[in-house]
């Protein structure tokens, strides 16, 4: 198979930000008892209720010398791990496999402990790496109660017609596993967003599968939705600019309406020579603003789901995963310390309880209408 990065999946990588218009330096070999332990002391209490209308992107793409062969992922930017990766922090869990059932056993509870039901994992296509990884993802978010949807990205060749294959081919190949998301309030249909799906014009073939799915277009554009059964942003820097337009125009024309909101955005390792702007987290303040606008009333709020960007999308900072508070020295790494007033150990999981807070206040609101 070929590393990654691809030159697609680099480029990709690197405009992501603009496509939304309209535990110390463990080794790979290591993490397998590490986040088992830490798995089994997690799950002896009741985990938080989890919300099927708060959604995080998850990222299975990462590999290991232990479990994949190589490293994947972790080197993009020309990064050599496990001490040097391609992002500006470092996981809790160092670099890991997201093949070790024992990790994605620790990011399942993880979820739970923010409160949150339903992950939207990066499909790349039938048969890829990313496809590979759904069977044991399923298994896993199943036992913890997670429910996983899809994040359907632009691999070489994706149409209208091909994207209408994928969601027949994941509802056949995996709709019948009870990790399957689907989504109790809107007929039990499955959900997939679409990234980057203004790269295509003509969307009509989705009328085939839209009856049964909600297909969901990354765009703030209501004139491009037309096909679609809702909007997402997937990156927000903060413009909340017609979000009430967006929320209205979905509830009367029957469609989803699923902002974005992320804790900050750095690409710098990752990318190098990468000038996008930077995001901030602002110790936590940049999240808190941006969920707050998001469930405003004067911007629309409180939507129908919440997405947020990321669980673990490491090459951008946008994650909330857990990040270590003693980082491998010499690198230049951030760290979360500092968030919410939070320092050392107990800064690695700050984005993970303020998440929790947000989804209960995200959820009182629904229930009571506002």
């Amino acid at each position: 198979m070929t590393p990654f990065p691809s030159p697609q999946h680099a480029a990709d990588l690197s405009r992501r930000r603009l496509l939304a218009l309209g535990a110390g330096a463990a080794t790979a070999a290591g993490l397998g008892g590490t986040a088992l332990q830490t798995t089994r002391t997690a799950t002896a209490a009741e985990p938080p209720p989890a919300s099927t209308n708060v959604h995080f992107f998850y990222y299975p793409w990462y590999g290991s010398p232990s479990v994949h062969g190589s490293w994947r992922h972790w080197q993009q930017g020309e990064h050599q791990p496990p001490d040097d990766i391609g992002a500006d922090f470092y996981p809790a869990l160092g670099p890991y496999d997201a093949g070790d059932e024992a990790v994605v056993a620790q990011h399942m509870v993880w979820i739970r402990q923010a409160g949150v039901g339903v992950i939207a994992t990066t499909w790349w296509g039938q048969g890829g790496y990313e496809d590979q990884r759904v069977p044991l993802l399923l298994d896993v978010a199943a036992q913890h109660g997670v429910r996983v949807a899809w994040h359907l990205e632009p691999y070489s060749g994706r149409t209208a017609a091909s994207t209408v294959d994928d969601i027949r081919y994941l509802n056949d190949r995996y709709g019948s596993h009870p990790g399957f998301f689907r989504d109790p309030e809107r007929g039990d249909r499955p959900a997939f967003y679409v990234f980057n799906s203004l790269q295509i014009a003509d969307w009509s073939p989705l009328a085939a599968v839209n009856a049964d799915n909600l297909v969901l277009t990354q765009t703030t554009d209501v004139s491009k939705a037309t096909h679609f059964g809702g909007l997402y942003n997937y990156t927000n820097f903060g413009d909340l600019t017609g979000w009430k337009g967006i929320a209205d125009w979905c509830r009367a024309n029957g469609r989803v309406w699923a902002p974005s909101v992320s804790p900050s955005y750095l690409d710098d390792r990752a990318v190098p020579g990468n000038t996008t702007p930077e995001l901030e987290h602002d110790d936590g303040a940049t999240y808190d603003r941006l969920w707050s606008g998001a469930l405003a009333p004067e911007n629309g709020g409180p939507p129908d789901w919440v997405s947020i960007t990321s669980f673990n999308e490491w090459h951008e900072g946008t994650m909330i995963e857990p990040a270590s508070a003693n980082p491998p020295a010499g690198h230049g790494y951030r760290t979360f310390d500092g968030a919410y007033g939070t320092t050392g150990a107990a800064s690695e999981t700050a984005y993970l309880d303020r998440t929790r807070y947000w989804v209960e206040r995200f959820t009182a609101g629904q229930t009571s209408g506002g």
